[in-house]
């Protein structure tokens, strides 16, 4: 099928987008590939997981970090072959045709702006519970200003800020870990081991917990992509997706798995503090250290902050990269100084949209757009998953020497993967609270893979 070639198709140079700057360092993309895993999802949204599956919450997030192991590396070993700011979208494009790559690109697009909003509303909360009275819209507009203008001026200066918004979050998590193995080895001064207590109910509310638990950690390691997304910028985009994807697993281990097992030892899966409070808080206030919990707080925000200004960064580039290859207005893809600007603002634009309507229609509009994106995420893995399968053997064609990274042992693995993901699906539509979302992110994948053929189908024919 003809379609036109682009600067993002071509790996010239380093192999990435020509016209983008090269302005993320080496530092930068390790830092965002070490607090890239550190994400909202694990300090706001594990609270309901451990609630609904008890100390099996381990088990929960062991499963669905495999899953996403699988993924990182199928697109490691895409994005190292053949960097882009398109990532998955440009891969789909290049295994399954144009359609593909325009109906992943978009849907993510989607979930980005849309979650930039829900970041801003939840920093806005934890600040207006410091600062009683002020208005949270005003604070939301603050946050969206200021990471608007920082992707807007240079990519360095996104870079700078995820390299030290990530270094407090891989401080504090590790200080976290740290202090809750002294306490339940039972040296930490002032606290008593608490053994096995909390565990013996492992399974508290039998295989249904552990589904709803397993459903909540899925979307909690949403985000990851984004290196993949940077390294097009770098200076080294190849060996840096590379050392990115390698070190996946243990940073999913230690910060995930590892914190998990840790709370759920601390403090009964069935402590209402566990959810109003958040987990890490809770563990924190429950080993009684003065001040701890406020200080989770900061960190929390510093997520919450971090993760907005991630996805502004992700969701211009997979824009840019989008209407780069024909598939969206041709003024999204207007560079200056190294700066997709325009892609930018209307990133920003729409994600401020979608806080007005968290105002001004929260029975309706924005419980609608919260379910159209509630499974977004599944639909790119499967993309990422069916594009690895079908670009390997080119990939090795291109290239005697073999790809960078490699997907492990290919193809079962790949295909183990696409089994859980089609799993996952399956689980959420027997849960009430999940098959709503499966039904309009299903919808709105099939308006935009309808949107991309017959597009597709019509540049054909020119």
């Amino acid at each position: 099928m003809p379609h036109r070639t682009t600067q993002v198709e071509k790996p010239p140079a380093q192999g990435a987008d020509a016209s983008l700057s090269h302005g993320l360092k080496q530092r930068h993309l390790s830092m965002i590939a070490l607090g890239g895993v550190i994400g909202a999802g694990l300090f706001v949204g594990s609270g309901a997981a451990i609630a609904a599956a008890g100390p099996s919450v381990v088990v929960a997030y062991a499963l669905s970090g495999l899953l996403v192991m699988l993924v990182m590396r199928m697109l490691g070993e895409m994005s190292a072959a053949h960097p882009s700011s398109g990532s998955f979208s440009a891969h789909a494009e290049r295994a399954i045709g144009p359609w593909a790559g325009f109906t992943a690109g978009w849907s993510f697009w989607v979930l980005l702006c849309t979650a930039v909003g829900l970041e801003g509303i939840g920093a806005a909360k934890i600040v207006t519970g410091w600062l009683p009275g002020t208005p949270e819209w005003a604070w939301v507009a603050l946050f969206m200003v200021v990471f608007c203008v920082t992707n807007l001026a240079a990519v360095r200066n996104f870079g700078e800020f995820e390299f030290w918004f990530a270094a407090l979050k891989v401080g504090a998590i590790s200080l976290f870990l740290v202090l809750g193995v002294l306490a339940i080895a039972g040296v930490l001064p002032g606290t008593d081991s608490p053994g096995t207590t909390h565990l013996t109910d492992f399974l508290p509310n039998g295989g249904e917990g552990l589904i709803v638990g397993l459903l909540a950690s899925v979307f909690a390691y949403g985000g990851l992509e984004t290196v993949t997304i940077a390294a097009a910028e770098s200076e080294d985009p190849v060996r840096g997706v590379a050392s990115a994807v390698r070190t996946a697993m243990w940073r999913i281990a230690l910060f995930y798995i590892g914190s998990m097992a840790v709370i759920v030892t601390l403090v009964p899966w069935d402590s209402k503090e566990v959810v109003e409070k958040g987990p890490y808080v809770a563990a924190l206030d429950h080993l009684g250290i003065p001040g701890a919990g406020q200080v989770m707080n900061v960190v929390v925000l510093a997520a919450l902050l971090s993760a907005m200004n991630a996805n502004i960064y992700g969701s211009s580039r997979i824009a840019y990269s989008l209407v780069e290859r024909g598939q969206g207005p041709r003024a999204l893809a207007r560079v200056s100084a190294g700066v997709p600007r325009l892609a930018v603002l209307t990133s920003c634009v729409f994600g401020f949209v979608c806080v007005v309507l968290s105002h001004w229609r929260p029975d309706d509009v924005f419980p609608w757009l919260l379910n159209m994106i509630g499974a977004v995420i599944l639909v790119v893995w499967i993309f990422i998953a069916v594009s690895q399968l079908l670009l390997r053997r080119r990939l090795e064609r291109e290239t005697p020497q073999g790809p960078v990274v490699r997907m492990w042992a290919f193809p079962y693995l790949t295909w183990l993967a696409l089994a859980g993901m089609a799993a996952v699906f399956v689980l959420m539509a027997r849960e009430a609270d999940t098959r709503a979302q499966l039904y309009y992110t299903g919808g709105m994948t099939a308006v935009l893979a309808a949107a991309g053929y017959l597009r597709q189908r019509r540049r054909a024919g020119d």
